[in-house]
């Protein structure tokens, strides 16, 4: 009984390990890549290209997901830095779902275990998907409710705006001399400002490489554009073009490559702050329900073929199971296929599958998830929008291939097998990846703490 009770505990163990080695690295590229576009990518650049949702923004937001990541916790992050960016909502939920609907690998294997019918019904329902809720979200998706999320984003993002150049501009006054602390963040913005007189105070404006000189006057208060400037002690009044040009180039060469990357690593460290408890969380109860449920109980679940149902109620009930199986069983987009094989094998409609495989953005985790990131109301909403969108297009994968008389051979149907420990693709990025993401991790930690963010 003991060595039963210890080989439980053990599959449990190589059960959780492998699922963590499965996911770890394609999460941590989607967390630094979702890191790297908060940063760099231009608010005016997303909000002129997704800030209106049509056929163009929905286009442009779907091949964003093909070539992200397949992790789902990595495009939760990468859509909530598209709205962020000033994205419209359903474009960034369009990109949710492509980013774990429509990827390469997740084709690979649909192919391999499911056959090539799975692979047209899983492309058709990921563009059925997004249709549908692009057409949700726009519509049904409350002005208020998107007013709530918006000022979150708003509030949350605040602070790390407060500190791009390492200053707080709070306490200037009119006859004030500025003192200036100095902290590791003031590497961003290479400022060292011992004493200004109110009497040289003036506005600097940077442009390429276009200087405007300012002149001396009596303005109450000073507009530093360029935070790669290097001030001490000198009078603004006299500054030089050539004084403009040679600190224009030492920041570009010391300072900006660094800065940049060291602000993506702190919004990496919030993400993870934010959501990383759920991943976790998220992993060990999907370890638990694999290796306790076996695959027969999944398929216990569903109602019979035999029974003696009309069609569209049985596709119906099976979608709706299907979702409610992916909210607790859910493990990563594309390990999730070993028990939709399970299912269909168990008696599951094509559309119940389908309906399955999409609703890995709805896993109880994901919306934790939703919940940290958007608050509660938003989040019940985005939950709710889904959950129809995802149903309504269950249903038409079943009208579709039915009409069109699309029959799945069983004899098609072959095992999955995981890459484990080895010489092997997951091996190799995993090798990349997991010091890479501890050292940036790391470089956000420490940024974060100079700002006196504590996480």
């Amino acid at each position: 009984m003991g060595g039963e009770n210890s080989n439980f505990i053990l599959h449990i163990f190589d059960v959780f390990f492998n699922m963590v080695w499965q996911i770890y690295w394609p999460l941590a590229f989607g967390l630094m890549l979702s890191s790297f576009i908060r940063n760099l990518l231009p608010v005016d650049t997303v909000s002129s290209n997704l800030g209106h949702t049509n056929v163009r923004s929905l286009s442009i937001t779907t091949m964003l997901g093909v070539v992200s990541s397949s992790c789902s916790y990595a495009a939760a992050s990468l859509s909530h830095t598209l709205l962020i960016k000033k994205a419209t909502i359903a474009n960034a939920m369009a990109f949710l779902v492509s980013s774990t609907n429509l990827i390469l690998e997740m084709f690979i294997v649909l192919v391999a275990l499911l056959g090539w019918t799975f692979l047209w019904g899983e492309i058709l329902g990921g563009i059925l998907l997004i249709i549908f809720v692009a057409v949700l979200f726009s519509q049904f998706f409350p002005k208020d409710v998107e007013d709530e999320l918006r000022e979150k984003l708003a509030s949350e993002n605040a602070p790390a705006a407060t500190h791009d150049c390492g200053m707080d501009m709070g306490d200037m006054a009119h006859h004030d001399h500025m003192h200036m602390t100095h902290d590791e963040n003031h590497a961003d913005c290479g400022m060292d400002m011992g004493e200004m007189h109110h009497e040289s105070h003036q506005h600097m404006h940077h442009e390429g490489h276009d200087h405007n000189h300012a002149q001396e006057g009596t303005h109450p208060e000073s507009s530093m554009s360029d935070c790669g400037m290097d001030m001490g002690g000198k009078d603004m009044g006299s500054m030089s073009h050539h004084d403009h040009e040679h600190m224009h180039m030492e920041n570009s060469d010391t300072g900006s490559s660094m800065a940049k990357i060291t602000k993506a690593a702190s919004f990496f460290h919030m993400d993870l702050a934010m959501i990383g408890k759920e991943i976790l969380i998220g992993v060990v109860v999907s370890s638990l329900l694999i290796a306790v449920v076996p695959l027969d109980g999944w398929r216990a679940l569903f109602i019979s073929s035999d029974a003696n149902l009309p069609i569209w109620l049985h596709s119906f009930l099976d979608v709706i199971i299907g979702i409610f199986v992916a909210m607790i069983a859910y493990v990563c987009s594309v390990g999730n296929l070993l028990l939709a094989a399970a299912l269909w094998h168990g008696g599951i409609s094509f559309g119940g599958v389908i309906g399955f495989i999409l609703a890995d953005v709805l896993t109880i985790p994901m919306m934790r998830v939703y919940q940290k990131y958007y608050g509660h109301r938003p989040a019940k909403w985005m939950v709710g929008l889904l959950f129809v969108a995802i149903l309504m297009t269950g249903l038409c994968i079943d009208v579709v291939f039915h009409a069109l008389g699309f029959a799945v051979n069983d004899s098609s149907l072959r095992p999955l097998i995981q890459d484990g420990f080895g010489m092997n693709f997951t091996t190799i990025m995993n090798l990349i990846f997991i010091p890479l993401s501890f050292w940036f991790y790391n470089v956000g930690k420490k940024a974060n703490a100079g700002m006196g963010m504590s996480m």
